[in-house]
């Protein structure tokens, strides 16, 4: 984990965004420290865009909408 980012206040889709960003920057940049600096960056949000999924994905199977019944419909 990067100690100086604060990902919970961002929205998952400004992570999303943030990851984009960052990847397409990381092969630009020739300076080794730096892209050793993007990786710890992109690892931690990742991590929370995998945790904040996790989270979602326990909810709607607390909530019964994880249900695969109503996508296969055999007539």
């Amino acid at each position: 984990m990067h100690p100086n980012l604060d990902v919970k206040s961002l929205t998952t889709s400004e992570i999303e965004q943030k990851v984009k960003k960052l990847e397409s920057m990381y092969f630009v940049t020739a300076n080794e420290d730096v892209r050793r600096q993007m990786i710890l960056i992109l690892d931690t949000y990742k991590i929370e865009l995998q945790e904040r999924r996790l989270e979602d994905a326990k909810k709607r199977a607390k909530n019964g909408k994880d249900d695969l019944d109503e996508l296969i419909k055999i007539s």
